[in-house]
């Protein structure tokens, strides 16, 4: 059986596509938060407007890039349940590939990508965000979101 991990991530713009932050939400419960340095120059005007002014949020979360990687494959092995596949869920790709850049492109062959956008109900999304009192485009609260709102297919659907 897979063990599900939600990902989401900030970045600083879709075309000098920097990594900001990470969230991870096992659906489990575990969690894992980092943010990174990132380059000022780099980021859009939505990114400073909606993502810079809610860094800060989460204690301790301050990370170096090149510390990273070791980080996120420690709290995987942490959260991995004996030889469990891991699927990292994600809803949109550009989350993976940051996901993927971040462990220097050597995913660990137990964990595996699952595109899951389609599968997350939106409504529930927005009602996790608003319930809970907390902001989109904050990578560890839309992780958290993301997980509660997934709504694994049926065994006929997509």
């Amino acid at each position: 059986m897979a063990r599900k991990i939600f990902i989401d991530t900030e970045f600083t713009d879709f075309f000098d596509c920097h990594l900001i932050s990470l969230g991870m939400v096992a659906a489990s419960g575990e969690e894992f938060y980092a943010e990174l340095p990132y380059p000022d120059a780099a980021c859009s005007a939505f990114v400073r407007e909606g993502v810079i002014p809610l860094l800060g949020a989460i204690p301790n979360a301050e990370c170096s890039f090149e510390d990273l990687g070791g980080k996120v494959l420690e709290w995987l092995q942490i959260v991995r349940d004996s030889e469990d596949i891991v699927e990292i869920c994600f809803d949109f790709q550009t989350d993976w590939d940051l996901f993927e850049d971040a462990l220097d492109y050597r995913v660990p062959r137990w964990c595996r990508p699952r595109l899951v956008g389609k599968h997350i109900d939106e409504l529930l999304r927005y009602s996790f965000h608003k319930k809970n009192g907390l902001p989109e485009h904050h990578a560890l609260y839309d992780a958290r979101a993301n997980c509660f709102a997934f709504q694994e297919p049926s065994a006929g659907g997509a």
